[in-house]
């Protein structure tokens, strides 16, 4: 089972959101560009799997998470359990919105 959350801010830049949790977690991320994705930040930790990445699809129209616009800068988190305390500490950052949570 992976746990599944993602955050959205139109507060923040993506650069801005990458030390703001790097501030919160202690965790250093490493800066990717796909052709699908644009620029993105991931980092992989006790935590799990973080990535930070645009909404908008580059070269493209289309959001990653269309249901909320108003969000230009996604956080994606992916852990093999729940982690409560990652949330709290992910909760804790201003601007930050918790939009979606999974479970697979």
């Amino acid at each position: 089972m992976t746990d599944h959350h993602t955050y959205g801010t139109s507060t923040h830049t993506m650069g801005e959101l990458v030390q703001l949790v790097t501030d919160c977690l202690g965790l250093v991320f490493t800066e990717r560009d796909s052709e699908y994705r644009g620029v993105y930040h991931l980092t992989s930790s006790p935590y799990g799997r973080i990535e930070i990445q645009p909404n908008p699809i580059p070269g493209d129209d289309g959001l990653y998470a269309p249901e909320h616009p108003t969000a230009q800068v996604l956080l994606l988190t992916s852990t093999l359990i729940p982690d409560p305390a990652l949330q709290t500490r992910l909760g804790s950052i201003a601007g930050l919105i918790h939009l979606n949570h999974e479970t697979a």
